[in-house]
């Protein structure tokens, strides 16, 4: 079905392209020639609602141009509020079917993280380029899954690290890769919020949920960011929750790690679904680098004894920036910022400290 339906693909671009001449890329040299990226978004919950539907309303390179979800009620809606036609709708049973519909360049896949690696699999296969929200994955298995199936169909795969695309974020891991402040001794991250919700995917183990794999992700990219170097193991780590009734069978509400980095460069983060916290520190040899918020969707701002670190912006273009930049990437054909690959490392630290925990022993990376 999915190479009959490639076929169609190629027969319906052929017509538009006389003189195009197809090759294995030539999909890739089709959706270069476009001005704009068609978007279909799939899962239509509270952060494609929220941040990235409004965001594509603002996007110079991509525009919402379908969706899939499972709710027809929901698809009235965003059909009437968005303007999108029929036949850029799709639900769970039909997506495949997406192979046919030129209209739609990209699939982001905004799911709970256990349906992540069925729905780029099935996107990529369709031929279309994926972005995924993060966890990129419940497993590092599963991440080598994807990005090989968006590999095979020579289809571009982007994780949705928001975060790599703002200004004040590349401000300061730019000065940290350039040892403005000189060599890192210390980083100190934290990153969590009070989740009251009792029955959202994030309280479900068999769907990806606790926290690491959700707000943990933050603390563990601010780590890296934060020292400029892959750490080299997890020296501690422990898991808990205050809640057990919501946060059940030793799911975790609350962890918090300590990470080693070559030089014997430590970094302790913690990350929570029961209280507020959201910051980054990272002494350095002449003075501290201090972020706080350094995660915020309304913005992230801090200082160094360089100076303030603050590109003021209003929500949602930390999501406007990461899209347009992804898009733009796809249409030059050049290396997306955040790809699989660095989606699949912080699965890989995710596991470690799950094990270390477990283990109470230091793990290597």
């Amino acid at each position: 079905m999915y190479n009959r339906s490639r076929r169609e693909v190629l027969k319906t671009l052929a017509a538009g392209a006389g003189s195009l001449i197809f090759s294995p890329n030539s999909l890739l040299a089709a959706t270069s020639q476009k001005k704009r990226l068609g978007v279909a978004l799939v899962g239509l919950g509270y952060y494609s609602t929220d941040l990235l539907a409004p965001a594509l309303q603002d996007t110079k390179h991509c525009f919402l141009a379908g969706i899939v979800t499972g709710t027809p009620s929901k698809a009235e809606t965003w059909k009437k509020k968005y303007s999108i036609p029929d036949k850029n709708i799709y639900n769970y049973s039909n997506f495949d079917s997406i192979a046919n519909n030129p209209d739609i360049d990209v699939v982001y896949v905004v799911l709970p993280p256990s349906m992540h690696k069925e729905y780029v699999v099935r996107a990529a296969n369709a031929g279309k380029h994926v972005w995924c929200e993060k966890p990129m994955a419940i497993s590092v298995n599963e991440c080598e899954a994807m990005i090989s199936a968006c590999k095979q169909n020579k289809r571009s795969l982007a994780i949705g690290y928001r975060l790599q695309h703002e200004p004040n974020t590349k401000e300061y891991r730019q000065l940290i890769r350039d040892k403005k402040l000189g060599n890192v001794k210390y980083v100190n991250c934290a990153a969590g919020y009070r989740d009251n919700r009792t029955d959202h995917w994030k309280q479900k183990r068999e769907m990806g949920g606790g926290v690491l794999g959700d707000m943990g992700v933050y603390a563990i990219q601010g780590a890296r960011g934060g020292t400029g170097m892959e750490p080299i193991a997890i020296i501690s780590a422990t898991t808990s929750t205050t809640r057990p009734e919501i946060y059940k069978n030793g799911l975790d509400e609350t962890v918090v790690a300590k990470l080693e980095f070559p030089g014997g460069v430590i970094a302790d983060i913690k990350t929570s679904f029961g209280e507020n916290i959201n910051f980054l520190t990272v002494n350095c040899e002449r003075g501290d680098l201090k972020m706080e918020p350094f995660s915020a969707y309304a913005g992230v701002q801090g200082s160094s004894p360089l100076g303030v670190i603050n590109h003021p912006f209003n929500v949602p273009a930390e999501q406007t920036m990461q899209m347009d930049d992804d898009a733009l990437a796809i249409m030059q054909n050049k290396p997306v910022i955040a790809p699989g690959e660095e989606g699949m490392r912080d699965i890989h630290i995710v596991q470690s400290i799950y094990a270390s925990a477990a283990k109470g022993t230091r793990v290597k990376l």
